[in-house]
C-alpha cells in the first residue's frame, strides 16, 4: 500500500462533487466536526461504557470515552506524521493531516455500539443463537444467506453501517465522510462470513460492496494469507492503540471511584508503569497533593504520555510491514519491559475484579433481558405488520428505518438499526412502556 493513495479527501457518496478547492478547514477536520455535531454521537452520553450510568458518582460513558480516545488518537497521529515527514521529506504526501484523520475516526469508533455496553452486543447475538431468533434462520438463509450478520452482531461493523448506509430519506453515503476516515475504524477488514470463533468482523454482508469501494479507492491490498480478507488500513493501528490506552487506564480510575479498588491498589497499579529515577521523580511530584483523585489524574497523564510515545515508536519502526501486510499485531501488544508488564497486570486485574464486579454484571443481566424482549416484540411487528398491535408498535419506529423491507433479513436489520441506536435510558423506557410497566401520566 502507498501513502500517496491511502490519504484521500474524497467523500463517500459524494465523489462527483469532489474537487481540489481549498477551505479554511481541511476535509478531515470537517469530518471531525460533522461527527461531533451529529445526533448519534450525542446519544453516546447515555450509553454505558463499562459501569452503569452514574448516579452520584460520575464514571465514563461512551461519549466521554470517545472524546478521550480522540484526544489520544490525535497525539498518536501527530507523532506518526512527524516521523513520516522526516522519513519522506519531499512533501508529496499530506502527512500532517494524519492526526485529524485518527482523531475523527476515534470519535466514530464506538458509534455503532448498542446500549448497555458490550453486553448489548452479546445479548443481540444470544437472541439469534439461543433465543427466539433461531426461528428466523431458515428464512434469512433462504433469502440472502446473511445469517452470520446476526449470529455475531459486532459494534465495529454496525459503526461502519451507521456511517455509510443511506437510511430512508437520508443522503447517499450516510455521513459522507472521507474515505480515509471511514477506513480508519475497520479493525477487522472482512465480512461476518469469515469472523471465526471470536465473532469479530468489520462489516455486515449488506455493506460489503461499500467496503470494497473504499478498499479500491485507497489501494488497500488483500491479505496474502487469506484472499477473503483485506489488510488493515494503516491508521487503524493508531485508532486501536488510542482505544486500548484509554480504556485500560480509565477503568482503573472508575474502579477506584466506585470502591472496587482502594487507593493503594489503584495508585500502585498505575505507578508500576514506571521504574528507576523516573518513578522516583513521578512519586515525588504526585505526593505534592493529598487528594487521591488528583494523584490518579497525574499518574494517568504520565502513563498516557508514555504509551503514546511507545505506540508511535512501534508504528514507525514497523511502517514497512504495516504497508506490505507482514505486520498485523496491535501496537499495545508490542510494548516492552516495565510498560508491558504493568499493562498486562492492569488487564488481568480488570478481568478478575472490574469486569465481573456486581455493578457490571447487573447491567449485563438487565441488558440481556431488555434486549431479548425488544428484539422479539419489534421483530414480530415488522414481520407481521398487519396485526393490530403491530400497527401501533410500528408507529414508534422512526421513518428512517425501513420497516417495509421486502426481505426478512432487511426487516430484522431495520429492528437492530433502531435498537442499537438507542440510549440505555430510551431502551429501558421503551421496554417499560410496551410491557405495561410504565404508563403516561393521565
Amino acid at each position: 500500500m502507498k501513502w500517496t493513495q491511502l490519504l484521500s479527501g474524497k467523500r463517500l457518496g459524494m465523489e462527483e462533487y469532489h474537487e481540489d478547492r481549498k477551505h479554511e478547514r481541511t476535509d478531515f477536520q470537517r469530518d471531525y466536526d460533522r461527527l461531533i455535531f451529529s445526533s448519534p454521537f450525542r446519544r453516546l452520553q447515555n450509553k454505558t461504557q463499562v459501569f452503569p450510568l452514574p448516579g452520584h458518582i460520575f464514571v465514563h460513558n461512551r461519549l466521554t470515552h470517545s472524546l478521550e480516545v480522540s484526544s489520544v488518537g490525535r497525539s498518536l497521529g501527530n507523532n506518526v506524521a512527524k516521523g513520516l515527514m522526516e522519513k519522506y521529506p519531499d512533501g508529496s504526501v499530506n502527512f500532517p493531516e494524519i492526526g485529524s484523520i485518527v482523531s475523527a475516526a476515534c470519535l466514530a469508533h464506538d458509534m455503532g455500539n448498542p446500549p448497555f455496553g458490550h453486553s448489548g452486543e452479546r445479548a443481540i447475538s444470544a437472541y439469534f443463537r439461543d433465543g427466539n431468533g433461531k426461528s428466523l434462520k431458515s428464512d434469512i438463509k433462504r433469502e440472502e444467506g446473511r445469517w452470520e450478520d446476526f449470529l455475531h452482531f459486532e459494534g465495529n461493523a454496525n459503526a461502519f453501517r451507521l456511517l455509510t448506509h443511506q437510511f430512508v430519506g437520508r443522503r447517499k453515503g450516510g455521513f459522507a465522510l472521507t474515505y480515509s476516515t471511514v477506513a480508519s475504524i475497520i479493525k477487522y477488514p472482512y465480512s461476518s462470513l469469515y469472523s471465526g470463533p471470536k465473532g469479530k468482523f468489520g462489516f455486515f454482508q449488506s455493506e460489503e460492496e461499500t467496503y470494497l469501494k473504499v478498499a479500491e479507492e485507497l489501494g488497500i491490498d488483500k491479505d496474502p494469507e487469506d484472499p477473503n480478507k483485506y489488510l488493515r488500513y494503516p491508521l487503524v493501528y493508531l485508532v486501536e492503540a488510542a482505544d486500548d490506552i484509554c480504556y485500560q487506564v480509565m477503568d482503573i480510575e472508575d474502579a477506584f471511584k466506585l470502591h472496587i479498588l482502594n487507593s493503594d491498589e489503584a495508585v500502585g497499579m498505575l505507578l508500576n508503569f514506571f521504574e528507576g529515577e523516573r518513578r522516583v521523580r513521578i512519586e515525588k511530584i504526585m505526593r505534592m497533593v493529598d487528594d487521591v483523585n488528583e494523584q490518579l489524574a497525574y499518574l494517568r497523564s504520565c502513563i498516557i504520555g508514555l504509551l503514546v510515545d511507545e505506540c508511535s515508536r512501534i508504528f514507525l519502526e514497523n511502517e514497512e510491514g504495516i504497508l506490505n501486510g507482514t505486520y498485523n499485531t496491535p501496537l499495545i501488544d508490542m510494548l516492552e519491559g516495565q510498560p508491558f508488564k504493568a499493562y498486562t497486570e492492569c488487564s488481568e486485574m480488570a478481568k478478575a475484579r472490574i469486569y465481573c464486579a456486581k455493578e457490571v454484571l447487573d447491567i449485563e443481566l438487565a441488558g440481556y433481558y431488555i434486549f431479548s424482549h425488544l428484539i422479539d416484540t419489534l421483530s414480530k411487528a415488522v414481520i407481521n405488520p398487519k396485526n393490530s398491535y403491530s400497527k401501533l408498535l410500528l408507529q414508534r419506529i422512526p421513518e428512517q428505518y425501513d420497516t417495509k423491507s421486502l426481505t426478512t433479513y432487511g426487516k430484522i436489520q431495520c429492528v437492530l438499526d433502531y435498537i442499537s441506536g438507542m440510549t440505555d435510558v430510551y431502551a429501558l423506557d421503551l421496554y417499560r412502556k410496551i410491557t405495561g410497566m410504565s404508563l403516561p401520566a393521565v
